[in-house]
């Protein structure tokens, strides 16, 4: 069953954003990891709005996107995380 990793986001530090993107993308390989979209607001279609960021990563399994984030390199990010921004983060179990 295929998991997502799905992150919206309220960018406090672009400078930051931009370090801890690169320093995440970099611990996904080893857990079958693929960034599917990365994007910033461009408008609401319906509803209300608060983040000005997504990020989708797509995981062969909801094994190992837990796996990857609770990882020591993963963890090891959250307080640069933190620092960058505000962010949500939900997981979606999508049966193939």
């Amino acid at each position: 069953m295929t998991a997502f990793f799905v992150a919206t986001s309220q960018v406090k530090d672009p400078e930051k954003f931009a370090q801890y993107g690169q320093q995440a993308a970099a611990t996904l390989g080893e857990y079958g990891g693929e960034l599917v979209i990365k994007g910033k607001f461009s408008g609401n279609l319906s509803g209300a709005n608060e983040h000005d960021a997504v990020g989708v990563i797509k995981f062969p399994s909801m094994s190992n996107l837990q796996s990857w984030y609770d990882s020591p390199n993963y963890q090891a990010l959250l307080p640069l995380r933190e620092q960058a921004v505000f962010m949500n983060i939900s997981t979606y179990a999508v049966p193939e």
